[in-house]
C-alpha cells in the first residue's frame, strides 16, 4: 500500500511537472498552424532544401513535424509526391528533430540550455541529411503510401473552433503523457521498494560507462529510449531531484536521448511510407552512441585539465610562499 501510495504521489507531481510545460505550448502552437506563420516560415526554407536533397515543398513536413509532432508531419509527407530518397531523408531528420517546442521546454526545466538542445537536434537532422542525399545514390523511385493513422491540420472554421482544436490538443497531450506516466512510476516505485533499481543499474553498467555517464541515469536512459524524449525527461526529473543526478551526466543522457529515443513509436510510424526503416533505427542507434561518447571523453578530458591547471595553481602558490 505503501509503494501504491509513493507510486502515485510520484506519478502524479511528474505529469504536473510536464503539464504546465506540454498545455500551454501545444496549444499556441496548434493556434499558430491554422495561421498563415507556418506557411510563411516554409517558403523561407525551401531555398534551403536543395542543399539536402529535398524539393522546396519538403519544407512543410519538416515545420510541421518540429512546431507539432511525427504524426502531423506524416500527414503533410502523404499531400505531396516524394521519392523513397526523399521520404527517408525526411524521416531522418524529423526523427532527430521534431516537436521541437515542447520537448526543448522539459529539457530547460532540467537545466539544460535551450541552445544545446536546439544545436545539437537540429544539426543532427541537417548533418545526416547531408550526408544521406550526398552516400546514397538510390531511391529515385516514387514511394509508395501506405494507410497511415492521424492526418495534419484539421479544418477548423472561425475563432472559436481554433480554440476547441487547441485545447483538445493540448489536453490529449497531457493524458498521453499521464498514460506513460502513472504507470512506469508505479513500475519504477515498486523496483525501488524491492531494490531491483541498484541491480538494474549494475546491468546496465557496462553500457553507461561505455558512454561515460553514471550507472545512476540507467533507469532514465531506458524510459527515455522505449518511450521518447519528453516521458524521459519527466523521469529525469525524478531521478534527479531523488537520485541528485549530476548536471554533467543529465547532459550526456540528454545527448543521448535527443538522437534515440521514442525507438519504437518513433520507428515503426514510419512504415507505412514505403521506406527501409531498419536503416534509420541503426543510424539513430549509432549516432546516440558516438555522439555521447565522444562529448564524454571531450569533457573528462577538459575536467582533467582544469584539476591539472588548478593543482599547478596551488603548488606555484605555495612555492612561492616558501621563499
Amino acid at each position: 500500500m505503501q509503494t501504491l501510495k509513493k507510486g502515485l504521489k510520484s506519478g502524479l507531481s511528474t505529469t504536473w511537472t510536464l503539464a504546465k510545460i506540454i498545455f500551454p505550448i501545444t496549444f499556441a502552437v496548434t493556434i499558430l498552424s491554422f495561421t498563415p506563420a507556418l506557411d510563411w516560415l516554409s517558403a523561407q526554407l525551401a531555398p534551403f532544401m536543395s542543399w539536402i536533397g529535398l524539393p522546396g515543398e519538403a519544407a512543410i513536413p519538416l515545420v510541421l513535424g518540429n512546431a507539432l509532432n511525427l504524426y502531423a508531419a506524416i500527414g503533410s509527407i502523404l499531400s505531396f509526391e516524394f521519392t523513397v530518397k526523399e521520404v527517408f531523408i525526411l524521416a531522418v531528420m524529423l526523427s532527430f528533430s521534431h516537436n521541437l517546442f515542447v520537448e526543448s521546454a522539459v529539457a530547460v526545466k532540467l537545466g539544460i540550455r535551450m541552445s544545446v538542445v536546439l544545436a545539437v537536434r537540429v544539426g543532427l537532422a541537417i548533418v545526416s541529411a547531408f550526408l544521406i542525399n550526398w552516400i546514397w545514390q538510390g531511391g529515385s523511385e516514387p514511394a509508395q503510401y501506405g494507410f497511415v493513422s492521424g492526418t495534419g491540420t484539421p479544418e477548423v472554421s472561425g475563432a472559436f473552433d481554433m480554440i476547441v482544436e487547441a485545447t483538445s490538443s493540448a489536453a490529449l497531450g497531457v493524458l498521453q503523457i499521464a498514460a506513460f506516466v502513472f504507470p512506469i512510476m508505479m513500475f519504477i516505485q515498486v523496483m525501488k521498494d524491492l531494490h531491483l533499481l541498484e541491480w538494474f543499474s549494475r546491468k546496465m553498467l557496462p553500457f553507461t560507462r561505455m558512454l561515460g555517464i553514471q550507472p545512476n541515469t540507467s533507469t532514465t536512459l531506458a524510459s527515455g529510449v522505449i518511450f521518447g524524449l519528453a516521458f524521459g525527461a519527466g523521469v529525469m526529473i525524478q531521478e534527479a531531484r531523488e537520485n541528485g543526478v549530476k548536471k554533467k551526466d543529465l547532459y550526456l543522457v540528454f545527448i543521448f536521448l535527443v538522437a534515440c529515443h521514442g525507438i519504437i513509436e518513433d520507428t515503426l510510424i514510419f512504415i507505412p511510407l514505403g521506406i527501409p526503416v531498419v536503416p534509420l533505427l541503426i543510424i539513430r542507434v549509432v549516432t546516440a552512441v558516438l555522439l555521447t561518447m565522444a562529448i564524454a571523453y571531450f569533457w573528462n578530458r577538459l575536467e582533467k585539465q582544469e584539476q591539472y591547471d588548478k593543482g599547478e595553481s596551488i603548488d606555484g602558490q605555495r612555492e612561492y610562499g616558501s621563499f
